[in-house]
């Protein structure tokens, strides 16, 4: 006769090793067999299958034997706070996005890169376009800035050159983060694409932690570095707003 119980109990534990590769991949950020191996104590075998169900269901990305966290685990852990991430920034992303014609965006650290969220697509006829669920670069973009500003620079942070205007030495980029933290914003000078400049700010939890960055990115041609200086202001308002919608209380 067949066990039912002696099947779920087998269920469950291996949910409970899924979970456990997961919470692995999040504390390294990526990683092939071997470290994720020693990190859940998991033979090869049975960690490559857990992987691969997990890539299936979009929870894990895979590139050339490297994996990392997908976008969908990300969106299901956005369920649990009240008032999630989305819901919070999304009314001020629209309202920055009306106000200046420009495309505005939302990303949160993924690893070694930043993930993007969401975007509120810009009114003007020529306006950039960031699909939910691409990755960029740390050190090259304005939200990768915000976040190295506010969270540390994580250790072994590849520098990889995408434009003349790259920091791609590391005092060069400490050097700009503090002045990210002293100003309160960051810009993107085309370092990670020709053509396209961007101004980000951090957006705070309840803790008072940077759990986000919100980023206005337009065509270098329409917003020079003045320009997104004197944007400065509204993005750092769109995303203080944001902050106080999930709960953030500044410090007098």
């Amino acid at each position: 006769m067949p066990r039912p119980r002696e099947r779920g109990a087998g269920e469950v534990k291996t949910l409970e090793r899924g979970l456990k590769v997961l919470e692995a991949l999040a504390e390294l950020g990526e990683g092939g067999l071997s470290p994720l191996a020693r990190r859940t104590g998991l033979s090869k075998s049975t960690l490559y299958r857990l992987l691969q169900a997990l890539v299936r269901l979009g929870f894990v990305e895979e590139v050339e034997g490297v994996y990392r966290v997908g976008p969908r685990a990300f969106a299901v852990g956005q369920a649990y706070p009240r008032k999630s991430l989305l819901q919070a920034v999304r009314p001020e992303m629209e309202a920055l996005a009306a106000e200046t014609g420009e495309s505005v965006n939302l990303a949160v650290p993924a690893g070694m890169e930043a993930l993007y969220l969401d975007q509120a697509e810009g009114t003007k006829l020529v306006r950039l376009f960031t699909a939910p669920g691409s990755r960029a670069p740390l050190h090259a973009t304005g939200v990768g800035k915000v976040l190295l500003a506010y969270r540390g620079v994580p250790e072994g942070l590849p520098l990889t050159p995408y434009t003349p205007f790259t920091l791609t030495r590391r005092e060069d980029l400490l050097r700009e983060l503090e002045r990210v933290r002293r100003q309160g914003y960051a810009l993107d000078n085309e370092e990670k694409e020709l053509g396209v400049r961007c101004v980000a700010a951090p957006v705070f939890g309840p803790g008072g932690e940077v759990v986000a960055a919100l980023s206005l990115s337009a065509p270098a041609s329409r917003l020079s570095p003045q320009a997104a200086h004197a944007l400065a202001p509204r993005v750092l308002e769109a995303a203080r707003r944001a902050s106080l919608r999930l709960g953030f209380t500044p410090t007098l």
